[in-house]
């Protein structure tokens, strides 16, 4: 018989949703944690560390939403993890981490947007984040912009950060269960925002395939890439060293 899913079902897709989210949230939020006392500049380093810091508030109560948020963090093994390859990417170069960050904070702020608009277990903290993740885009379309129309040595660094990220984009709007977003308007708006930086940053749009057969979807499967096993490894050591401890 057909009818409202029950509290089990919801329950089942909330905590989907609520991994998947938090994953991305905290993976990238590492990744950008790395930079602490290697950025370009002291400003840098500062916003840098704001934008990790605003991301792992996001994890931590997107995680809780799905059980305890240590464990989930720190005692997962790498195929449990949901978060899409784009986040985990290495942060490479200065320029690197900023096409990673356009790419993902457009997303980020135009699925947030979404939730708040909608009626699900999210649209509270969407109504927070999305400030926070309108900052995080600014700030990567700002330096994509600074970069890109700068030196020929900036131009051709931003120019290769974005062509080499171009290939895991296509993930971001794998459907997420547990998630009632209009992905094709999500994916159309996306597209739409990155083509405006990148050609007012003399860019232009990447050319190649946004996915391979093997990408589509495969982080949200639990299918990481190399650099994800040695990056978990770090993120895990302590607490996996003095399990139990406590500050």
């Amino acid at each position: 018989m057909n009818g409202a899913p029950t509290d089990d079902a919801r329950d089942v897709r909330t905590t989907a949703a609520a991994l998947a989210l938090g994953d991305d949230a905290l993976i990238l939020s590492h990744r950008l944690g790395e930079w602490a006392g290697h950025a370009p500049a002291l400003e840098e380093e500062v916003a840098l560390a704001n934008i990790a810091l605003d991301l792992l508030g996001q994890a931590r109560i997107l995680l809780s939403l799905a059980g305890d948020e240590d464990e989930l963090a720190y005692l997962r093994d790498e195929r449990h993890f949901r978060n899409l390859q784009l986040v985990e990417q290495p942060n490479g170069d200065f320029a690197h981490t900023i096409a990673r960050q356009l790419y993902f904070s457009t997303y980020q702020l135009a699925l947030y947007r979404q939730l708040v608009a909608g009626d699900s277990a999210f649209g509270a903290l969407a109504a927070k984040a999305v400030k926070e993740v309108a900052y995080h885009q600014d700030h990567a379309e700002h330096w994509t912009l600074r970069l890109g129309d700068g030196t020929p040595e900036s131009h051709r660094r931003m120019s290769r950060a974005c062509e080499t990220l171009w290939r895991f984009t296509g993930e971001l709007f794998q459907p997420v269960e547990g998630l009632d977003i209009d992905w094709a308007a999500l994916e159309e708006g996306w597209l739409t925002s990155v083509t405006d930086v990148l050609e007012r940053a003399t860019l232009g749009l990447p050319q190649g395939p946004r996915t391979g057969a093997w990408t589509a979807g495969a982080g949200r499967q639990g299918l990481h890439t190399e650099p994800f096993g040695p990056m978990i490894a770090e993120m895990q050591h302590l607490h996996r060293s003095h399990p139990g401890a406590s500050w």
